[in-house]
């Protein structure tokens, strides 16, 4: 299973109510955050789920409502304890970025390392439990869509693991994915494990216009995060000038791309109250929410019934 939460909703500036940009998800215990606005490391802490194991942070881009709560955060994380190596991953100019406002949080008790993705094509890469792909979105400046993948192996099949000419014993190996050698032969996992199965897919989009490919992209998601900057519809000449999305425009691109389900987010701090521009998306898109700081949900693995 795969826990959610967004720690901030806020786009541009904090409100009272409304930290700045940042998405937290888990997966057997290891965390995975997008971005970290002014704010992040104090709503964190209201959630109450700790930040001593976050091995990754992503950044959709350098706009300083997604980023300027970094320096404290990284405090915050080495004052817990941490001294595995955390990796940061952005576009072009991110050790650059990283390294000039976080003068103010030297002596880290853990090394950053560094992963600058490409601006104008899609890339991907596998950090630990996650998978990442990237999508270069419209925003003025570099920016990059984000889809967290979780694969899930196939089932062991016992009556193959029957016919192979190994003991008993080193099945569990097999199992977990090992390799097994017995008499001068290697046996892999693929030998006595079914068709892989649905995993799990949660895709993250802000700061842009919608651009070609997002509904690809974004292709069955189990939960799809997107930018709604604004909820009128009056309002999408302002949205196309600074490169936002409209509630309706969000909800497209999940109808588009057949998700599960979509989280509304980076709300402008004239939306004071989202949920009364709903049904501009629900319209569209019927599964919509409006989302709200420290919001969670948990993904579960679908049985082989689709359930």
């Amino acid at each position: 299973m795969l826990d959610v939460a967004l720690l901030g909703t806020g786009g541009m500036m904090p409100l009272p109510n409304r930290f700045l940009t940042s998405m937290l998800c888990r997966f057997n215990g290891r965390g995975l955050m997008i971005d970290a606005g002014e704010g992040t490391q104090v709503t964190l802490k209201m959630l109450g789920w700790g930040c001593k194991n976050i091995d990754v942070i992503c950044f959709t881009h350098f706009h300083a409502d997604h980023i300027s709560g970094l320096p404290g955060l990284l405090l915050t994380i080495s004052n817990s304890g941490r001294t595995e190596p955390l990796t940061l991953v952005g576009p072009p100019d991110l050790e650059l970025v990283v390294r000039s406002i976080c003068v103010i949080a030297r002596d880290l008790m853990f090394p950053l390392e560094f992963r600058e993705l490409e601006a104008r094509k899609p890339s991907a890469l596998r950090l630990g439990e996650f998978n990442l792909r990237t999508l270069p979105m419209c925003h003025g400046i570099s920016c990059l869509g984000y889809a967290i993948e979780i694969p899930r192996k196939g089932r062991f099949d016992a009556e193959r693991a029957k016919r192979l000419p190994i003991p008993v014993q080193l099945w569990s190996g097999l199992q977990k994915n090992e390799c097994v050698e017995y008499n001068g032969t290697v046996y892999t996992s693929d030998m006595v494990l079914g068709p892989e199965r649905k995993g799990l897919k949660l895709c993250y989009c802000t700061d842009s216009r919608p651009v070609s490919g997002l509904a690809d992209f974004v292709r069955q998601a189990d939960l799809f995060i997107c930018e709604g900057i604004y909820g009128e519809e009056e309002k999408k000449n302002k949205a196309v000038e600074y490169g936002h999305m409209l509630f309706s425009e969000a909800a497209e691109a999940a109808r588009d791309g057949e998700v599960s389900e979509l989280w509304l987010t980076h709300f402008s701090p004239s939306l004071t109250d989202p949920k009364s521009f709903l049904k501009n998306a629900l319209n569209i898109f019927p599964n919509t929410s409006v989302g709200y700081d420290r919001i969670c949900k948990t993904l579960y693995f679908q049985d082989d019934n689709g359930t």
